[in-house]
């Protein structure tokens, strides 16, 4: 299956990965402004909050491998201030948190895609299921053919056609269950029980 990278993907995005043989991240995609690519979407005390990865300004149909992280502003701080606040009292985030932490502090990446896939990978880690690691796609001619072959549009996300199943969220008796909120929503609230959780009625 192909797929756009994602910033913390959503819960969605991991449960379609568990139901393929293979993932391949699509790096000669087109970046797509105000997507998960660099956004995602946690639960906050008051609801669902976006936290977006600032981005360098690009000519339109710049492939998503050459987009690069805007340093302007304070967008770690920010965003490792919302984990804590949205996850600080869930069960797991102290369990993670000095993995994550790093991610926030200082600026390791220069563009988003490399952003993305090294916080899967410890994602993946830590979800015990380090096959999943999807490959980077390098650049090719053919990547358009196995797109169409594989049915999978370049643009939107592989519908998850199934209700998603409550699971456990922090903050639950308040805004109730929030679907397809970000995969650390299920790791901190879940931690190794997520596993359980993505390999559902597989």
């Amino acid at each position: 299956m192909l797929l756009p990278t994602a910033y913390l993907a959503p819960v969605s995005w991991y449960l379609a990965a568990f139901r393929t043989d293979s993932v391949i991240i699509n790096d000669a995609e087109p970046y797509v402004k105000q997507t998960f690519r660099n956004r995602c979407c946690i639960a906050m005390p008051d609801g669902p909050q976006n936290l977006i990865v600032p981005v360098e300004a690009a000519p339109n149909h710049t492939p998503v491998r050459d987009i690069r992280i805007s340093e302007h502003g304070r967008w770690r701080h920010h965003h490792w201030n919302a984990l804590r606040t949205a996850y600080g009292k869930s069960p797991f985030f102290e369990y993670y948190a000095d993995d994550f932490a790093p991610f926030y502090q200082a600026r390791r990446h220069d563009f988003l895609i490399d952003f993305n896939a090294d916080l899967h990978r410890l994602i993946t880690a830590f979800i015990e299921q380090e096959d999943l690691v999807p490959p980077i796609t390098p650049p090719s001619s053919n990547i358009h053919d196995v797109t169409r072959s594989n049915k999978v549009s370049l643009s939107s996300f592989p519908d998850i056609t199934a209700p998603m199943k409550p699971y456990y969220q922090v903050f639950a008796d308040r805004l109730g269950f929030l679907p397809d909120l970000s995969i650390v929503d299920l790791l901190f609230n879940m931690g190794p029980e997520s596993l359980l959780y993505l390999r559902q009625d597989l």
